[in-house]
């Protein structure tokens, strides 16, 4: 009868924990934290190896706005489409090399150049580039319109080139730009912005008057297969043939081994042209075809099986504010990473808070998570590792806040902070 007694009452225990942090007690915990009272916070987080019942659960099935969360989608969606990651599709014959996008953005790229993606066209001679099947739209549904000449907001196209971008850097009464094939003017009347391109052509004015030497600028051009055969063309300094041929050829994959920093612009930098492009990789490798939407239409038919909470989601990188997710989908959409790929590799992709990428400034310990911000919104979701080794998905989302970023930050740092200490 004792064994019995002493069962019931770990279960009781053991009950009483896992519903330890009851919505009042959490909406008091809220009320303390001043930079969070007027927002909308919902909040769920899970002991990683339990499928049952949150540690902590506060409007968890409320759709949110995830801004760069939705990346997380975008991760997931890669690791179950891909082993290796191909960067092109190519085909020789005699001495010519016909290629074809599988949609991999770092040709040329800033900040992730493919060394080895660059050698290859270094390399050949002759070179034909075959137009994909493509239904991409060149910024996302809900984007807003005047951030075309931002870099988050650069173009998605078949084969993304210098990360659709062009950098400009140097004496700013004569600074050079890279790719220079663009016509960049000096501004004759004073830029608020010290480089912008006119909306619908690729000019550039710059103003000298605004321009840092110490700086290198990052602003997108507009897109077209026959600007991307014109820069390739001029960094190659040979010429490349537009092929509009519908043939099948036979063709060969190059992969990359770049999987690694693919993943890390993704996760740690939050960059959005690489979000945008791996879901056109997914589409290419499905369909043969380029259309984000057919993508993200079948994904969400795949997972409805597993997810908690119907997705409203239109694009890879968040930018768009037309995605809505709840924490509690988040939750299971972490749990589905962490079975995929294990807890090293998230430690080595993720940013880890304090130390790298966008959780810098978080105030926390053993968090390695994504962050998700747009103007009014901020969203943390992730994992942490207790002293003891246990490792919990917790999803905390802030929305409409009239505060800073960086006050609801700290908010979301003191609340986790919170929650950590009374899990002791």
């Amino acid at each position: 009868m004792r064994y019995i007694n002493t069962s019931l009452l770990f279960l009781i225990g053991f009950s009483l924990y896992a519903q330890n942090f009851s919505e009042r007690k959490i909406s008091r915990m809220l009320s303390e934290i001043k930079a969070l009272k007027n927002a909308h916070v919902a909040i769920s987080i899970f002991p990683l190896k339990s499928s049952k019942k949150p540690i902590a659960s506060y409007q968890a099935g409320h759709y949110m706005t995830p801004a760069s969360n939705i990346k997380l989608l975008t991760f997931l969606a890669a690791i179950e489409s891909f082993d290796s990651l191909p960067a092109l599709y190519y085909y020789k014959k005699d001495s010519i090399t016909h290629f074809k996008s599988t949609g991999y953005p770092l040709l040329l790229h800033p900040f992730y150049p493919d060394i080895g993606l660059a050698s290859f066209f270094n390399e050949k001679d002759s070179l034909v580039y075959h137009k994909p099947k493509s239904k991409l739209k060149k910024q996302g549904p809900g984007w807003s319109w005047d951030d075309y000449y931002y870099y988050y907001a650069a173009e998605s196209s078949p084969f993304p080139i210098y990360g659709n971008t062009i950098q400009g850097f140097g004496d700013p009464t004569a600074p050079n730009f890279i790719p220079s094939i663009f016509e960049t003017l000096p501004a004759l009347d004073s830029l608020a912005n010290n480089l912008k391109r006119e909306r619908v052509i690729n000019r550039f004015h710059y103003s000298p008057k605004n321009w840092n030497a110490q700086d290198t600028l990052y602003r997108p051009f507009i897109t077209s297969d026959d600007v991307f055969v014109n820069l390739l063309k001029d960094h190659l300094n040979r010429p490349i043939s537009l092929s509009n041929e519908s043939k099948k050829l036979s063709w060969e994959l190059l992969y990359t081994r770049q999987e690694e920093t693919l993943y890390k612009a993704l996760l740690q930098d939050s960059d959005n042209g690489v979000a945008e492009a791996l879901l056109v990789m997914i589409s290419q490798k499905r369909f043969d075809e380029m259309n984000i939407e057919r993508t993200i239409d079948t994904l969400k038919s795949q997972w409805k099986k597993w997810l908690p909470d119907p997705l409203e989601w239109v694009d890879g990188s968040g930018v768009s504010r037309y995605n809505m997710v709840t924490p509690r989908t988040l939750i299971a959409v972490l749990k589905k990473i962490y079975n995929k790929v294990g807890l090293q590799t998230i430690k080595n992709y993720f940013p880890e808070s304090g130390l790298s990428g966008t959780l810098k400034k978080y105030d926390l310990k053993n968090v390695y998570a994504k962050t998700g911000t747009l103007r009014h919104n901020h969203n943390l979701s992730g994992y942490w590792i207790s002293p003891n080794g246990n490792v919990y998905v917790f999803s905390v989302m802030a929305n409409h806040f009239t505060s800073s970023t960086s006050e609801v930050r700290k908010g979301i740092g003191q609340l986790l902070n919170n929650f950590q200490e009374k899990m002791k």
